[in-house]
């Protein structure tokens, strides 16, 4: 037996497996489109919701681990709670088990037909629609295809004493099967990797069942080490929603261990071979994993900020005061719609503030955070308008319409003052990217710019607020200190480039990014129009 075939056959099929199922989840992601953000808002505080929503966000990225880490993302940006994050979990765990469902069918046959259809949808497909679908079914065709490799390869595995030797004293130490399979799915940071590998042993009657178990459990807490490292510099919501992941496995792990020999029984009559059998003790795990903690989901929580403490501050997702009983009675919409706008001014100056920190000082750690409240400023816009629309079918005085109006064209500044955010937290990635330099005394100026433009933006937010004229038109008169700091800072900047001071490429990135302050500046001054032309 060659152990270097063995091993190039196992390598190679796990990698047209992992990349299989990266393609499966890329187009059926683009299937859905922009809606994994959409799904996960649904989240409205009941964790059953939270179970459902999980299982159906990951088997659409085909990746517990990608939706966990999605999940610590939002909850770090404040957009998610942490049970409503934990129920999320939950389901995640549930949703990664169908990809070991389809690959414990015998469906060997299917490969080489659905990668050729997949690669003909991808690559003649006239419509994205039906490229999307046929990267799905190519990825599905790869998947198998690497199923059949790796199996095949792991063949000669059957005259090797010691492998089997091995996987022998997984049956009998369950404890080893899990330490062993936990640190291999930690290594290539995926479950349903590790799993397909095990399955794969089945295949060829390498292990029994009571190995295959343990080695499933161990896939459970192996595949925890991807959020624990996501969560690595977040805030402590976000980190505590990493360990219930982590404690959420370990247990459900330690009381199967109590009861192996009776779950193994249970999982022998599920199934007529032991490939089918062990995907079935993944699902059934998780599934009832679940159901018993579920009752006590409180109790869970509390534990959680028992192991860790510290208070959770997070952000309601989506509008807080929009309430549409209220659209009768415009005086109070009006209102409520206004505070909307003053929450969305909040968001937007703190997205701003953290994006020129992170050009400053060149910390990715608020990365994902900015990129969640951009997405937020967008859901925001829409919200209030379609809110203030169906406020303008009901009868308003002259004022009222005037008012209505300019809090429609504040949302949309505040949306654009988002989006030129992102573009300063683009350009300040590709400097990180590609290990640019930005001199010291550009970084002075993009935050001497900032200093003025935040100033403005308070006062525009106060005067908004209190419909105060005054303060409107400081912040006004302060716009053209902007546009003439702009032109100064850019003539120096072309300057230093001139004289080999700053390097060109560099310097095209720092131009961008005053160019994209002076715009918010704008938009902040839009702001401050929306009082005066109350008036």
């Amino acid at each position: 037996m060659s152990w270097w075939l063995v091993a190039a056959g196992m390598l190679g099929g796990l990698g047209l497996f992992l990349f299989g199922i990266q393609m499966m989840a890329s187009g059926m992601q683009k299937l859905a489109g922009d809606k994994l953000r959409r799904i996960l808002e649904i989240l409205t505080g009941k964790p059953i919701i939270g179970v459902f929503t999980g299982i159906l966000v990951t088997l659409l990225v085909q990746s517990s681990s990608t939706t966990t880490v999605m999940l610590v993302g939002f909850v770090n940006a404040g957009l998610m709670t942490l049970p409503q994050a934990v129920s999320a979990i939950m389901g995640s765990n549930i949703g990664t088990t169908i990809t070991a469902q389809m690959v414990s069918f015998k469906l060997e046959f299917l490969a080489l037909p659905t990668i050729g259809i997949g690669a003909m949808l991808n690559f003649f497909g006239r419509r994205r629609f039906h490229r999307y679908l046929g990267q799905s079914v190519l990825g599905f065709g790869l998947l198998f295809l690497g199923m059949i490799t790796m199996s095949e390869s792991m063949y000669p595995l059957r005259e090797s004493p010691l492998f089997m030797d091995l996987l022998l004293r997984f049956g009998d130490q369950p404890l080893l099967a899990i330490l062993m399979s936990a640190l291999f799915t930690a290594a290539i940071q995926s479950s349903s990797g590790a799993t397909g590998i095990i399955i794969a042993l089945t295949l060829q009657d390498l292990i029994t069942l009571q190995a295959a178990i343990p080695l499933i459990l161990g896939t459970n807490i192996g595949t925890c080490i991807t959020t624990v490292l996501a969560s690595i510099g977040t805030s402590l919501p976000a980190r505590k929603a990493a360990v219930a992941h982590v404690l959420f496995n370990v247990l459900g792990v330690a009381a199967i261990l109590i009861v192996l020999n009776p779950f193994t029984d249970f999982i022998i009559d599920t199934g007529n071979n032991v490939a089918r059998q062990t995907a079935n003790a993944h699902t059934i795990f998780n599934v009832l994993n679940t159901v018993l903690v579920f009752p006590f989901f409180k109790y869970f929580i509390r534990l959680l900020n028992y192991i860790v403490p510290g208070e959770d501050v997070s952000v309601e997702i989506g509008s807080k005061y929009l309430d549409r009983r209220m659209l009768k009675t415009p005086a109070i919409a009006t209102e409520a719609a206004r505070q909307e706008v003053l929450r969305m001014a909040s968001i937007a100056r703190k997205m701003f503030r953290e994006t020129i920190e992170l050009f400053i000082k060149g910390d990715r750690k608020k990365i994902p955070q900015i990129y969640q409240q951009e997405d937020l400023l967008d859901g925001l816009e829409t919200e209030i308008n379609l809110y203030l629309q169906e406020m303008s079918q009901h009868s308003l005085t002259r004022h009222q319409t005037t008012v209505v109006a300019g809090l429609m064209s504040a949302a949309n500044d505040l949306e654009r003052i988002g989006d030129h955010a992102q573009n300063i937290l683009q350009l300040t990635e590709t400097v990180l990217d590609d290990r640019l330099q930005v001199s010291p005394t550009a970084r002075e100026e993009a935050q001497n710019m900032h200093r003025i433009i935040d100033e403005m933006f308070e006062k525009a937010t106060r005067a908004l607020a209190q419909d105060n004229w005054d303060l409107a038109r400081e912040v006004i008169n302060q716009d053209d200190v902007i546009d003439e700091m702009e032109r100064v800072y850019r003539k120096k900047h072309i300057s230093r480039v001139n004289r080999k001071e700053c390097v060109a490429v560099t310097g095209v990135i720092y131009l961008d990014v005053l160019s994209n302050q002076e715009r918010i500046a704008d938009h902040v001054t839009n702001l401050a129009q929306v009082v005066t032309e109350e008036f």
